[in-house]
Formats: C-alpha cells, structure tokens, sequence
C-alpha cells in the first residue's frame, strides 16, 4: 500500500481513538460522508491584490471566532519558492529513482545513504528560502486567537522559521532525524554536520519525515482532529485536502459546526465542500485579514474614545 492508501486507512482507526471528539460524531460511520457542497467562492475576474476581498459573513465569523484551525499544503511552501521535488509523470528524481522510490521506507530498509543523499541535498535547497507573506500572517494569528491550532502537510520548517509555535507535522520535519532502534529524535543545525549516528544508542538515524509505505504519527494527527472538532473557524490553505487523513479535518471541523473556508490559486475538489473558496495565492489573500483586524481594533479604539467622552460630558454636567 502507498502511503496515501495506508494513511487513508488508518483514519478512522485514528480518529475512533479520541474521546474528545463529541462521542458519537467520531464512532459514526457516516462520519465521512457529511462534508457536503455548500461553497460561495470569491473569484476576482483579475487576480489582482485590489480585487481579492473578504465576504461580509466571513468577516464576521474571523472578528468574533476564538477557536481557529488552519490547514496548510504545498501551496503555501511553492510561495517561497520550495519545489515538489515529484518530478513529473513517471520520471526520476534523483539517480534515476522516481520520487515514490527513493522517499519510501523501503529505501531506508534497502540503502539508507541513498536516502540521506537525497535528503540532505533537499535540505541544502530549503536552506536559503524564507517564508512569505502567509506564512507570517498565519504566524501573527496564533496570538489574535485564544486557541489557534497550525497543522501542515510541509516539512520544509518555514512555518517555524516564522515564527509559528507548537506547529503540528503531519509528515515531519526535514530538519530532524530519527533513531531507526530507540527513535530518539534530534534537530539538524545549519551550524553543524548532521548526525550520524544515534547519541543514545549508537544506532543509525533516518529523515524523521513519513515516507511512502508509512503512516502518521498517531499523536500528532490526534491532536489535531481534537482542535478540528472543536474549532469555530478553519482555514485549508494551499491543499485540496485529498490525501487522508488530513483531508478528515475539514471534514471533523464542519461536522462539529465550524465554518470552513478554502484558499487556493484555482478551484479544488474541496472547492464545493467549504463555506467559502477564496481563489489567490495565499501571500496577496492572507494580508487581507491583517487589514481587517486592523480596523476592528481601530473601530474598537474609536468606540472606547466616544465612550469616554460621552462619560467625561456627563460627569461635567453632574
């Protein structure tokens, strides 16, 4: 089984595992099926900055919500200029081994230093890059919202780099190893040759991303179907949510009642699913939000002044 197929199994295994998730929502076997097409898309006719706008309801939903969930793919990532590394079709990658070969666990099993090779010269491609307009406004939300969950798909670490705190790795991360014995888990410094070996046991240490043949790491995906259920605001960014079980937390979040919006330079098979589909790239969409925050607390500033002054009025008149 590809790693799509066995991560799309293990979904409702994962997902019958979380007591926090309303009781019987999660036990439903209709559970899946409840993601129905009710999408409004905001498609500007020039893909323009001035032209790309929040809708009224929207607006409403992102200044009253306090419990967020955004989803990131891809997408985001190519923004800062991170390639696929897929290739296309059938063709090889990286010493004539196609994408699926030499990123499976099989290759780990077979021929580590070849997947390390690959790895490593991934990893000295990411290094210069730095993350977009998206990127930093998503890192600005986790302080606007008193429960704000990131779950991303990317294991590029831009996230981070900008400052984005208890981001949840659906795949990894490509700036960890991992032990193959004990699994003991170390960070890679730019500053100093990756490991190895193990320092606790000795034991080599692979890429601590999910490769082809593999599934997630249960905690992590857990976690987030927790914030998903119970989140009143999700945003899937850069992904068209099809590969499993990711693609379950739009699915969890709207279930539990959460208005779910979409951004993605075109149209997706989510598209018709979400609430909302904002067609752009998410660095020119995004800021768009910082503006309305800045004039809800503008409005909010103005609203305290008239109060104050209507206050100081009165108690001059007493």
């Amino acid at each position: 089984m590809t790693i799509q197929e066995t991560a799309r199994s293990n979904t409702k295994t994962s997902v019958g595992r979380l007591p926090a998730i309303r009781g019987s929502l999660a036990a439903s076997p209709h559970f899946l099926n409840i993601f129905r097409p009710r999408s409004v898309t905001i498609e500007p006719s020039m893909r323009s900055v001035t032209e790309l706008s929040i809708s009224e309801r929207l607006r409403q939903r992102f200044l009253k919500a306090s419990r967020i969930l955004v989803l990131t793919g891809a997408g985001v990532s190519a923004e800062s200029g991170v390639p696929t590394f897929r290739g296309g079709g059938n063709s090889t990658v990286w010493k004539g081994m196609p994408f699926e070969v030499i990123s499976s666990a099989r290759m780990v099993d077979q021929d580590l230093s070849a997947v390390w090779e690959w790895f490593d010269f991934r990893r000295n491609l990411l290094q210069p890059l730095n993350p977009n307009r998206a990127h930093n406004e998503i890192a600005n939300w986790q302080d606007r919202f008193s429960e704000f969950t990131l779950v991303t798909q990317n294991i590029d670490g831009l996230h981070q780099k900008a400052g984005s705190r208890d981001v949840f790795e659906l795949h990894g991360s490509i700036w960890r190893v991992r032990c193959v014995s004990c699994q003991a888990r170390f960070e890679i410094l730019s500053s100093q040759p990756r490991a190895e070996a193990c320092p606790d046991c000795g034991a080599p240490v692979r890429p601590d991303v999910v490769l082809f043949g593999e599934i997630l790491p249960a905690c992590a995906f857990e976690q987030a179907a927790a914030a998903a259920a119970t989140c009143e605001l999700c945003f899937v960014i850069g992904t068209s949510a099809l590969v499993y079980p990711a693609a379950g937390l739009p699915e969890l979040a709207q279930a539990a009642g959460a208005f779910v919006c979409e951004v993605n330079p075109e149209r997706t098979p989510l598209s018709d699913r979400c609430d909302e589909s904002m067609l752009g790239r998410a660095g020119e969409v995004l800021p768009l939000f910082s503006n309305l925050s800045k004039e809800s607390d503008a409005q909010a500033t103005a609203t305290r002044v008239r109060t104050k002054s209507l206050e100081t009025r009165l108690t001059a008149k007493d």
